[in-house]
């Protein structure tokens, strides 16, 4: 009775990882730039002595979906999207390290610092954090130049200070961090490369690419697949609760 009760367990666990995959989704499906987790279960046949009858599900959460979510207008001027899925805007993690992101709404902290929504710092084409002195008027290119007019300047002279450090890399070759930003990954075979050209557009947003009627579709699947496997496990459980019963009788 134990391998029923060992594969219908294995079989729970991968339905557990892949709903909360899609409770994941479904709980970033408005947020900017979001791009859905991937789940997958793959047979697992055990070897071992002369009886390899048993397969078990092994439950998989990697990967992400890299299709372009929708354009959304919003008609703010530190609003962005990037031009082309594979773009990415350079920001610093919690460690001050680089890394990649598709949210792109722009802000301004207290102490003149560009950020995007999440308050990550964003990095210039070299690499360091963005931060403008006081200005009467702020415009970002559509090749990343941050250009603004001092404040007191009569004159209106624009002075460009900085450009959006925007980088171009084959999702595949990017993993997903705890903290939803973008790193190569360790077998990448290439670097992200600094992108040139009109790599931003102006006053609108990316939305996330979760599909809430496919995720919705998918978590009612898993919650009836989890049943079913917990049924085989009560089932055997009282299967070899009979057998015990029958050999207790002779």
């Amino acid at each position: 009775m134990d391998r029923a009760l060992y594969v219908a367990m294995s079989g729970a666990q991968a339905n557990l990882r892949a709903q909360a995959a899609v409770s994941h989704n479904l709980a970033n499906a408005s947020t900017t730039g979001f791009k859905a987790l991937l789940h997958a279960t793959e047979a697992f046949p055990v070897a071992g002595g002369e009886l390899r009858s048993r397969v078990y599900s092994m439950g998989d959460v990697g990967g992400f979906d890299a299709r372009q979510g929708s354009l959304q207008t919003t008609g703010n001027p530190l609003d962005f999207a990037l031009n082309g899925a594979d773009l990415w805007m350079a920001v610093a993690d919690r460690e001050g390290q680089p890394a990649y992101t598709r949210a792109t709404d722009l802000k301004l902290d207290a102490t003149g610092r560009l950020t995007n929504g999440r308050g990550q710092p964003v990095l210039d084409d070299a690499g360091q954090p963005i931060a403008l002195p006081p200005f009467q008027s702020l415009s970002v290119g559509g090749d990343g130049t941050v250009a603004i007019v001092p404040l007191g300047d009569a004159g209106g002279v624009v002075q460009n200070v900085a450009r959006i450090g925007v980088v171009r890399a084959d999702p595949a070759s990017l993993s997903r961090g705890e903290d939803g930003l973008f790193r190569p990954a360790g077998d990448a075979a290439e670097a992200p490369q600094p992108a040139a050209g009109q790599v931003l557009m102006s006053g609108m947003l990316e939305g996330s690419n979760v599909n809430a009627t496919e995720q919705l579709v998918a978590m009612i699947s898993l919650a009836r697949q989890f049943e079913m496997n917990l049924k085989v496990i009560r089932s055997g459980e009282e299967n070899a609760r009979a057998a015990a019963t029958l050999l207790r009788a002779r």
